[in-house]
């Protein structure tokens, strides 16, 4: 469905996307710590959890985002295009 002129359906689905691909570098950043970790480069090891937290972060405001999507578009008064 459009609602003033953006189609949320297709508006949610990029926010997943964005969401699957920080989803992925939160994978890479938590692997990549385990073998700092393991290779005894502690500094190395904190930075990459800390990027990992900040990545979580990052995710948090994607949900927060698509339930505002879901907020302004059923709060949205204007253009309203349906299939028939």
């Amino acid at each position: 469905m459009c609602s003033n002129g953006i189609n949320t359906g297709q508006f949610e689905m990029m926010i997943e996307q964005i969401d699957d691909h920080v989803k992925l570098e939160r994978r890479w950043a938590h692997n990549l710590g385990h073998k700092a970790e393991d290779a005894g480069y502690q500094a190395t090891c904190q930075a990459l959890h800390d990027a990992m937290c900040l990545l979580d972060e990052v995710r948090a405001k994607l949900d927060d985002a698509k339930d505002a999507l879901e907020d302004d578009a059923s709060n949205a008064s204007g253009v309203t295009v349906t299939l028939v």
